[in-house]
């Protein structure tokens, strides 16, 4: 039960937010806010007021648990604006993060006051496809100006007490206790008028004539789609037109557009698929974790340094170890140069980067990780390779290491079998480039242990990767439901659709990139040198040929300069007729007529064939439930998350008796690969969605 405390110092009357773990601004919190500051403002020997919170937060905002249904009164606008029109002067003591809600309670206040240590603040609903609804359009341009709220707003980034204070959005940064700081700024305050940000008015004359038309053509491809950003410029510019009341009705009326597009729910929907991902079936959530406070690396390559600068941008001292002085240096310098080149851009500071270079230890000798807590092997895609590195691990690594391998595709259990400690292998697959990309697959082999699988995705967390549970088959869950989406884009290069009409419909559609421009940039010559290990047969050598001669052409991708396209010097892509008239001569071949196939066509094929994989490995176990395939989606290959990703555009977007009809319909004209899931054609019976199943009764 959400509790608010109230303290009395002389004149001053404390309220203290107190709804473990983030002070979400909930029903309860509401209703002790307005009893706390009713009984304040009516009592004659109160003077001030002081409002903070508890532990490591001020309030992070809404709790969006309440988006699902009709929000009870007190709402907190009115809460807000009844704070702000009261007569004694209140000061916000931000004790902690203040976000969304939260820093719109604050803005209400007459004065602010933050603790120096105080990182994030800011109002980031736009990144759940929705703007702020209590009054931050309006009042956060009237504390920091125009410029800097629209920012702040339609990207939802946070600023620290610093900055804050620069820009006008707090008062003071204390140095000491925050709540005593406020005490002495608000016993100042007594008998003076209290300052209300929601009367300041706007000069209109100092805000450049097009500076909301560059914003709203800015907008294009904006991760929250194309309804928030509008949405929330705006209400931005309301401000700068009426005043504050007329203001908040305008920014109410754009709130409610913007919750109901099916962008938001799709938003909402990853934001709780990403938390419920991190729950593992038959481990609690507070079990026992095994202590991880250094990791090795094996393997210098373009991987493994990424591996490397994600450990050690977490704080964790790094040991890499590689075969040859050459590949060493060259995977010393990569990490040396990314956290150069990320102090020049002011990611971080020059003595960050330095401290976190200091924590890698380079090294010729496997012997060298024998003190690791964690292991993790990220040698090229080699079966026997990988078996061969994994027997010296066990007899090198001290007992309790955890001993992950980086595979993108093969069986972890043949590789866990060749040590004497199985229950301490795992799957540690991350993606490229691993120190940025967000998706962690941690694969469970068999004999896995609960604690290293709790233990993962507890590194996962430690190192701001969002980890996801996989089981063992070829792939996976992420590269598995690829392989599919992969070869329908070749069959439909085979059967007249350009490189150009394949990428550019599904970047029109929301992909970061088409498909065949990723596979240009991670590099045609990775995926032949496994087609070529793998011997493939039937279907699946019919849609290599086309990748497998291009790169017997000598192109590579980005880094020769041409793969499916040409690149400039800046790596712009450029259309190829040469490759366009390769891939007519190959269809020729295979006596596959070709035709245009619309955008439409394009996209619905490509979803519908990840989300039938998706199906098939969550009927199989491969993944705990549907929406965890969605969160390595969202997180690892660049779909976009106001899209939801395949399996909820199924259950939302497309209907999942539709979804079923069609693909019955492709698999009659396509035949085997098109074979219609057992989940979907039984769903779509029961008029059920993904989100229905149960992760026990699957």
């Amino acid at each position: 039960m959400a509790v608010v405390d109230t303290q009395r110092q002389g004149e001053i009357v404390i309220i203290r937010m107190d709804n473990p773990p983030v002070n979400a601004l909930g029903h309860a919190l509401r209703l002790g806010l307005e009893k706390a500051f009713g009984e304040a403002n009516a009592d004659a020997g109160v003077a001030a007021i002081v409002l903070t919170g508890t532990g490591r937060f001020f309030s992070a905002g809404a709790d969006i648990t309440e988006f699902k249904g009709e929000m009870k009164e007190p709402h907190l606008p009115q809460l807000i604006d009844k704070i702000e029109a009261g007569s004694k002067p209140v000061v916000a003591a931000i004790n902690g993060t203040a976000l969304g809600g939260g820093l719109e309670l604050a803005l209400g206040c007459h004065y602010r006051v933050a603790a120096k240590d105080v990182r994030q603040l800011g109002l980031p609903e736009i990144k759940l496809g929705i703007i702020p609804g209590a009054g931050g359009t309006q009042r956060l341009p009237r504390a920091v100006g125009i410029e800097q709220a629209l920012q702040m707003i339609t990207s939802g980034v946070f600023i620290d007490a610093k900055k804050a204070v620069a820009t006008g959005l707090i008062d003071s940064v204390a140095d000491g206790d925050v709540v005593a700081t406020a005490i002495a700024f608000a016993k100042q305050q007594i008998g003076k008028e209290p300052r209300r940000i929601g009367e300041k008015r706007i000069d209109k004359a100092s805000i450049p004539a097009d500076l909301f038309d560059k914003a709203r053509a800015s907008i294009g491809r904006h991760p929250s789609g194309p309804i928030a950003p509008k949405c929330a410029i705006d209400a931005v510019e309301a401000a700068t037109q009426v005043p504050l009341a007329e203001g908040n009705a305008r920014e109410r009326k754009l709130f409610r557009e913007a919750a109901a597009s099916p962008y938001a729910r799709a938003l909402q929907y990853a934001f709780f698929a990403e938390r419920q991902a991190a729950n593992l079936p038959g481990i609690a959530p507070d079990a026992k974790l095994r202590d991880i406070n250094t990791v090795g690396i094996l393997g210098a390559g373009t991987m493994g340094t990424g591996i490397a600068l994600a450990f050690l941008n977490g704080g964790f001292p790094v040991t890499i170890v590689e075969t040859t002085q050459e590949a060493l240096d060259r995977g010393v310098d990569r990490i040396k140069d990314t956290l150069s080149a990320n102090a020049k851009r002011g990611r971080i500071t020059e003595s960050q980067a330095a401290d976190r270079f200091a924590k890698l230890t380079p090294s010729l000798q496997m012997d060298d990780l024998e003190k690791s807590d964690l292991v993790i092997e990220a040698v090229f895609e080699n079966m026997a390779l990988k078996k061969e590195v994994f027997q010296k691990l066990d007899k090198i690594a001290k007992r309790g290491a955890i001993l992950a391998t980086n595979t993108s595709t093969l069986d972890v259990d043949e590789i866990a079998a060749v040590t004497k400690r199985p229950q301490d292998v795992v799957g540690m697959h991350f993606f490229s480039p691993a120190n940025i990309m967000r998706l962690l697959e941690i694969v469970r082999a068999e004999k896995t242990a609960n604690d290293v699988m709790a233990t993962a995705m507890g590194i996962a967390k430690r190192i701001g990767k969002v980890g996801v549970q996989a089981g063992v088959c070829d792939g996976f869950v992420g590269n598995r439901m690829l392989a599919a989406y992969g070869n329908e884009v070749q069959a439909m290069t085979l059967e007249g659709a350009m490189p150009r009409e394949i990428d550019g419909a599904l970047e029109a559609w929301g992909m970061a990139m088409g498909p065949l421009a990723v596979s240009d940039l991670a590099g045609l010559d990775v995926g032949y040198r496994i087609r070529k290990e793998r011997k493939l047969t039937g279907e699946a050598a019919q849609f290599a040929r086309v990748p497998d001669k291009i790169v017997e052409m000598g192109r590579h991708g980005q880094k020769t300069g041409a793969g499916y396209y040409k690149y400039d010097a800046s790596r712009k892509r450029i259309n190829d007729p040469e490759i366009e008239a390769l891939i007519r001569s190959e269809a020729q071949a295979l006596q596959i007529k070709q035709r245009h196939i619309p955008a439409e066509e394009i996209v619905e094929r490509c979803l519908l064939r990840l989300a039938n994989e998706g199906a098939k490995i969550v009927e199989e176990g491969i993944a705990l439930r549907a929406s965890d395939c969605d969160v390595m989606y969202l997180n690892g290959y660049g779909f976009p998350a106001w899209r939801g990703g395949p399996m909820w555009q199924v259950d939302n977007v497309i209907g999942m008796r539709n979804a079923a009809e069609k693909i019955k319909g492709y698999a009659a004209t396509y035949g085997a690969r098109w074979k219609i899931a057992s989940l979907i054609e039984r769903l779509a019976a029961e008029n059920g969605t993904f989100a229905g199943v149960d992760v026990k009764k699957k």
